[in-house]
């Protein structure tokens, strides 16, 4: 998209100059108007009336003049008009003025937090979800941000653009909010939420981290780059099944956890049997028969295998060999 943004081109002044011009001409003005009113009591009516007009209008001129002081901070830009025509914007910090008849709209570049509400999507399989995002923005093209996208209507009080920075940024802001739901929903639709077979190796919402995170920012600035919003940083900050699901999932979640954490005890209960069957055959410590193989293994898949603690029963007897 082309930047049509560019510098204002038009003549700037020292504000503390100005300011004592101004100043001046404000006292002489004054001055010269009780000088005028005096000589207009007095003989001298005629010359008493074209100083009273001249300084009236010096007064006024004046009061034009001081429309023209203007005033910016680091990280804020004025985008200026010439009776409707875009004339430049500017971004000199500092006291300065410039001529009174530029129509100018303050705007702020600093960084801004957007940290959007969850709402509710479906994911990839159609299971609810509820996911939220954490947004870091800033504006880039004052020009596209006044001109390519109607901040009046976006506005909570349209009266307020122009006159300050927050009306404009506070519609820039619902701009912000109303795409970043439209992104959201549309990377969230591509994924599932979770893996819920265990055997697929497609990425999903919950694992999918850093590659997810950096999907929605591009998402983000496509939308964005219309209003001239640049995206500093975009993450997912919420993630959860729905409530009316979450009871469901959690369960499915343990279960398939139980079943996870089984498999781990069998397999350590396998290589325990293994190992202590192997230290009592080459030690010859006892000897076994299969019989007794298979119960001495049946029973240590018990103890290690059972939840509750094993209560060992005694036994006085010998082995027959």
């Amino acid at each position: 998209m082309e930047n049509k943004e560019f510098q204002f081109q038009g003549t700037v002044m020292n504000g503390f100059l100005m300011l004592f011009v101004n100043s001046a001409i404000l006292i002489a003005s004054l001055v010269y108007i009780v000088l005028s009113i005096i000589m207009l009591n007095e003989s001298d009516g005629a010359h008493g009336g074209w100083l009273l007009g001249g300084c009236l209008l010096a007064l006024v001129v004046d009061i034009v003049l001081w429309c023209g002081l203007n005033m910016l901070e680091p990280n804020e830009a004025k985008v200026t008009t010439w009776f409707g025509k875009y004339s430049g914007t500017l971004t000199q910090t500092g006291f300065f003025w410039i001529n009174p008849f530029y129509t100018t709209k303050k705007v702020s570049l600093r960084a801004r937090n957007l940290d959007a509400e969850p709402i509710k999507v479906n994911d990839k399989v159609g299971n609810p979800v509820m996911i939220g995002l954490v947004l870091v923005w800033k504006l880039k093209d004052t020009y596209k941000a006044l001109f390519e996208v109607d901040s009046q209507t976006m506005a909570s009080n349209a009266n307020a653009i122009g006159s300050d920075t927050k009306g404009l940024m506070n519609a820039l802001e619902n701009f912000v909010k109303v795409q970043s739901d439209a992104a959201l929903r549309q990377v969230a639709g591509q994924y599932a939420y979770d893996d819920v077979d265990d055997k697929t190796n497609e990425m999903t919402l919950r694992d999918g981290g850093d590659e997810i995170n950096l999907q929605l920012e591009q998402k983000l600035d496509e939308r964005l780059a219309l209003a001239g919003i640049e995206v500093v940083e975009a993450r997912i900050n919420y993630l959860a099944y729905a409530p009316e699901i979450a009871a469901v999932m959690l369960r499915r979640q343990q279960a398939s956890a139980i079943i996870t954490a089984r498999e781990k005890i069998v397999e350590g209960a396998v290589s325990m049997v293994k190992m202590a069957l192997d230290k009592l055959s080459n030690e010859n410590i006892v000897e076994l028969d299969d019989d007794k193989k298979a119960a001495m293994v049946s029973n240590l898949l018990v103890v290690l295998c059972g939840d509750d603690s094993a209560q060992p029963v005694v036994n006085t007897g010998t082995l027959n060999h």
